[in-house]
């Protein structure tokens, strides 16, 4: 059902555009590591992908806890409350400091029988003493960079629900330029540098995450005058504990929805990998060129729930609902050329890995068939973040994590563990069952269950 006033798209595309680009960008941080790292054999492209898989758990976590302060963070912006405004990001820095904190000790404590999970099958020519030490060294380097991935989540969220997602993008952008000059660098030895391997690959991605984190801040506080809510932002931490206690509400669905749905991702690769370790090394090479193209739908994601968020801030109820479904139908639409255009380089890409052809292989056929799945993932990206945006995250949190837990992860276990069913075809299952998710989702939104005006109700 599109819409014939093409100014939703208009505005959609300019909130979202610099959100891709960033996002893009940020991705392209993983797929460099990961090409480059992919020169030093399978092993190395094994550690880094099952460190990765860890990691990302934690970055949804941090996600799904700002993200319920920034629902209430594009209504005030809406209605134009400052203060109230100002009082989420307060609360994104309380959030986010116990994120990093419970990760840290996690992967402190954990680390080693995380990974060693993944290190069960029986895999051609991986070597699974030497991938867990590689792992092990990869992690170690990477822990120094999430507390400035959290600095930057917290901006960029924020300045993006006042509809400024340039800045973001700007510092995503020097990024990934201090990304690649230092991953040539450390992870090869040039320039009279020394030859880290997987350890230069952290390394320069730590500093990347360093450098993303100085520039957005920095350059939000120079443009306080059009930000103003920076302004007297740390006079106090203090949030009015009756407002608090109403975000924070919000907010854990979310952060549980998040972080099990990221740990329902892992449990999945975990069991993709009882087949063989070689099943990692072509997901993780997968992934890092999915994650490039993703971008699109994620990012129309947080478009959608941002403006349909403002729409009902300023309680214009059936504006809302129209918009909803005409950006849920661009967003899948668009989708559609992702397809065409990721199974073209399905067969190209993993040939740029030094690793051998059964991977390869692996890797061509994930590609595919994540690429056709594509058009479901806008619609479904769209019919999450319209749910979210008018706070139903007890039904966010049932529709996405509860249900992966139900149903994908179960079906992953017995088909991985008791059939010999091909892989791809298993893979293939797991990434249908989201057609259910998109069909409740619909009906949902034409309900219209979730609109509702968070602020003036509060």
């Amino acid at each position: 059902m599109m819409i014939k006033n093409k100014d939703i798209y208009k505005r959609a595309l300019r909130l979202a555009v610099p959100m891709m680009i960033q996002n893009g960008i940020t991705n392209m941080v993983g797929l460099v590591d990961n090409v480059m790292v992919g020169s030093l054999g399978s092993e190395a492209i094994t550690a880094v992908s099952i460190v990765t898989q860890l990691i990302f758990v934690f970055n949804l976590a941090v996600f799904g806890g700002l993200s319920g302060p920034g629902i209430y963070g594009a209504q005030y912006y809406g209605q134009r409350n400052t203060e109230g405004f100002r009082s989420t990001v307060r609360i994104k820095h309380w959030i986010g400091l116990f994120c990093l904190i419970g990760g840290l000790l996690v992967f402190y404590m954990a680390g080693e029988p995380l990974i060693g999970l993944y290190l069960k099958g029986e895999g051609g020519d991986v070597d699974p003493v030497l991938t867990m030490s590689l792992a092990k060294q990869y992690l170690s380097i990477m822990l120094w960079g999430l507390p400035f991935f959290v600095i930057t989540q917290i901006y960029a969220g924020s300045l993006r629900e006042t509809g400024d997602s340039v800045k973001p993008m700007a510092a995503g952008i020097v990024s990934v330029v201090v990304d690649i000059v230092f991953n040539y660098l450390l992870i090869y030895g040039n320039l009279g540098m020394p030859k880290l391997g997987v350890e230069g690959a952290a390394a320069a991605t730590v500093l990347a995450r360093i450098i993303e984190a100085a520039v957005v801040v920095i350059w939000a506080f120079a443009a306080r005058n059009k930000h103003t809510f920076l302004k007297g932002l740390y006079r106090t931490m203090l949030v009015p504990p009756a407002e608090a206690k109403r975000i924070v509400k919000k907010s854990l669905p979310i952060f549980l929805n998040e972080f099990l749905w990221a740990g329902a991702m892992a449990a999945l690769t975990q069991c993709y990998s009882i087949r063989s370790l070689d099943i990692v090394a072509g997901l993780n090479i997968s992934n890092a060129l999915c994650n490039m193209f993703n971008v699109v739908f994620v990012a129309m994601g947080n478009a959608v729930g941002i403006l349909i968020g403002q729409t009902l801030g300023a309680s214009q109820y059936e504006k809302a609902k129209k918009d909803a479904f005409g950006l849920m139908w661009f967003t899948g639409i668009s989708c559609i050329a992702l397809t065409a255009v990721l199974v073209g380089f399905s067969g190209l890409f993993p040939s740029f890995y030094n690793t051998t052809d059964e991977i390869r292989s692996y890797a061509t056929w994930f590609i595919a068939i994540t690429a056709v799945f594509f058009p479901v993932q806008g619609f479904l990206n769209s019919l999450y973040f319209t749910l979210r945006s008018g706070g139903k995250t007890l039904v966010t949190f049932l529709f996405d994590s509860v249900f992966s837990w139900i149903i994908p992860v179960p079906c992953a276990f017995l088909l991985c563990n008791f059939t010999s069913l091909p892989i791809f075809a298993v893979y293939a299952v797991i990434q249908a069952a989201d057609l259910i998710k998109v069909t409740v989702g619909y009906v949902l939104i034409k309900k219209g269950v979730w609109i509702s005006n968070l602020v003036s109700e509060d």
